[in-house]
């Protein structure tokens, strides 16, 4: 009988440690099997041309400060870029202030008031910006920018060369076709806005 009851024992010892091997066994399966899944789906194939090309899923936060760095270049290239051409100056405006909030289209209504666009049709102006940089701190929400750009007015008679600074913030919103990046822009002031050469023609 002792030895009967020492042998179930063991059995029943040997019994409970197989049974959690096989349950961290199958866990770790599963683990492997659900990760594999994920990279599966994160990849897609496409035929162009008759070649296969790799895409790659990723998560926003992987290219959140190249996405927001984007939206605010965007937005003052539609903003600063102008013709005169009354059609292209509202197209661009149209475009730029679904990007930013109300400090946008105050700025555009001052600068309505004042007659600065009808100067720009009136006088045949082109106005060109590039952007030079643009800074986005992540570290706290609503992420704050600074963009550092540099605008050419080019007139009939003179090409006039400004450095312009604008400040801001970034908050998230839905995507849409209008805002492909999902960021509005807030509390948008510009720092600087100065002469830096004249060029006469």
């Amino acid at each position: 009988m002792q030895n009967i009851e020492t042998a179930f024992q063991h059995v029943r010892s040997f019994t409970i440690i197989l049974t959690i091997g096989y349950f961290i066994a199958i866990g770790y399966i599963e683990y492997q099997n659900s990760a594999l899944v994920q990279t599966i789906q994160s990849r897609l194939y496409i035929l162009y041309n008759g070649k296969v090309l790799e895409a790659i899923a990723t998560d926003r936060k992987d290219n959140i400060a190249v996405e927001a760095r984007d939206h605010v270049k965007s937005f003052h290239e539609y903003f600063f870029t102008l013709a005169p051409d009354d059609k292209v100056i509202q197209a661009n405006l149209n475009k730029a202030l679904y990007l930013a909030d109300e400090s946008a289209k105050k700025e555009y209504d001052n600068l309505s008031e004042s007659g600065y666009y009808a100067n720009i049709i009136a006088g045949n102006i082109s106005q060109q910006l590039q952007v030079d940089s643009v800074t986005v701190d992540l570290c706290s929400y609503p992420y704050h920018f600074r963009c550092y750009s540099t605008q050419n007015i080019i007139r009939s008679t003179s090409t006039v060369t400004r450095s312009l600074v604008t400040e801001g913030e970034l908050r998230n919103v839905a995507r849409s076709d209008n805002n492909p990046h999902g960021f509005l822009i807030q509390r948008w002031e510009t720092l600087e806005n100065k002469d830096l050469k004249v060029v006469n023609r």
